[in-house]
């Protein structure tokens, strides 16, 4: 027979010595439905990763390349990297451009997938993005200036 290992049961005192917070905040989060929480009878029990899952991680602009390599759903820092398709790539395209352009238009994504929960995240090429941006609002100005002439 081979031995299963048991989940570890955090009460509402041991939840809050774990995250370094007071019970007052536990409750609070339950009230809130911030913290997910399982009911054993008249018992609130929490399991290890339901408090890890409350902990929001907010990277500096210096580390934002980090947050592409964390899940966020469940936090967990084994991300697969890859491209999310359908019957073709798929491509990310603004809502604000209004100009005709021979510049493609559509912004390159990848993808990455949790190993853990399988959530798939998916960015695009902040570049392109920010030269679309500068382009839109060049064509803004020129068509500002155009109709003050006029």
């Amino acid at each position: 027979m081979s031995q299963e290992k048991k989940p570890y049961w955090y009460t509402i005192r041991a939840a809050a010595e774990y995250l370094q917070v007071g019970e007052p905040t536990i409750y609070r989060w339950m009230r809130d439905g911030r913290i997910t929480f399982r009911k054993v009878g008249d018992s609130t029990r929490f399991l290890k990763e339901d408090l890890d899952a409350v902990v929001q991680i907010h990277p500096s602009s210096k580390d934002i390349h980090k947050v592409q390599a964390i899940c966020p759903v469940c936090h967990h820092d084994e991300m697969a990297e890859g491209t999310l398709e359908a019957t073709g790539k798929n491509h990310f395209r603004p809502s604000n451009v209004k100009f005709w352009t021979l510049k493609d238009i559509n912004i390159k994504t990848t993808a990455r997938m949790c190993a853990r929960c399988g959530a798939i995240t998916v960015f695009g090429d902040l570049e392109k993005l920010a030269n679309l941006n500068a382009d839109i609002q060049r064509a803004e100005s020129e068509e500002q200036r155009d109709k003050d002439e006029a």
